[in-house]
């Protein structure tokens, strides 16, 4: 898919979405039948809270140019950093866009500076990450901590604060990932994914390994099938694959 094409695609993405500048991450929808496992300390995404605004947002198409860097800009950063987005990020990772993408140089605590949700953990050595703004130290020479860097997108929709040392353009020979949640996305978006054989083979081999279960231990068979079905999800997005629409844009 090219830039164009990513951009007439984009570009229809119009939706009611919901306030999320809430004290806590809003949480988790119940359980469907399709599940797939997930640490219970994760922020459940804000497409499960529910719609409180008539206000109409759209994905970025057009690069706003910070310190030479595609960004989607200030104010989609501001929203998009209130909670955790996965279906948006789909898009934003999407082959044929324009954002910037980064590499982590290091293992590095997640967190997000910019007072927003965040998931806990770490962000992984040669994980994949997309610029979504610029931090500027403030001018005077005085060194202030937590500022200057990028703030960044994850492939599970959350935000991540990196330094600038933590990141590097040079594309590493197998880029790192985090995990995906499955019952995250819209049903729209599972049914566009599912249409890939792939996503769904490992899909219904998550789902049989797992049975169900969404947190607590689980079985090594069941870790393996849920990379698995993030690798097969990465892949279709990368080459193009057919998405849908978020029900909530930021």
């Amino acid at each position: 898919m090219n830039r164009s094409l990513f951009v007439a695609l984009s570009s229809s993405f119009i939706v009611a979405c919901g306030s999320s500048a809430a004290p806590e991450p809003p949480k988790a929808p119940p359980e469907k039948s399709e599940t797939q496992a997930s640490p219970s300390s994760d922020p459940a995404p804000a497409e499960a809270a529910a719609a409180t605004s008539k206000a109409a947002h759209k994905i970025p198409t057009e690069c706003v140019d910070k310190d030479g860097a595609c960004t989607v800009g200030k104010d989609f950063t501001k929203r998009l950093c209130e909670s955790t987005y996965p279906n948006v990020a789909l898009v934003l990772f999407a082959k044929g866009s324009p954002w910037q993408r980064e590499f982590l140089t290091r293992k590095t605590q997640a967190w997000n500076a910019e007072g927003g949700a965040s998931v806990a953990g770490f962000v992984e050595f040669d994980e994949e990450v997309l610029v979504l703004d610029t931090r500027a130290q403030p001018p005077g020479g005085m060194v202030v901590s937590g500022a200057g860097g990028v703030q960044a997108l994850r492939w599970d929709g959350s935000c991540v604060t990196l330094q600038s040392e933590e990141v590097t353009t040079t594309r590493p020979p197998k880029p790192k990932h985090p995990r995906l949640e499955w019952r995250w996305f819209d049903d729209a978006m599972k049914a566009a994914l599912r249409k890939d054989s792939d996503v769904d083979a490992a899909y219904l081999a998550q789902r049989k390994e797992c049975k169900g279960v969404s947190s607590g231990d689980v079985s090594k068979k069941c870790v393996d099938m849920d990379n698995r079905l993030v690798d097969a999800i990465v892949q279709h997005v990368e080459n193009g694959g057919e998405l849908a629409a978020p029900e909530q844009i930021p």
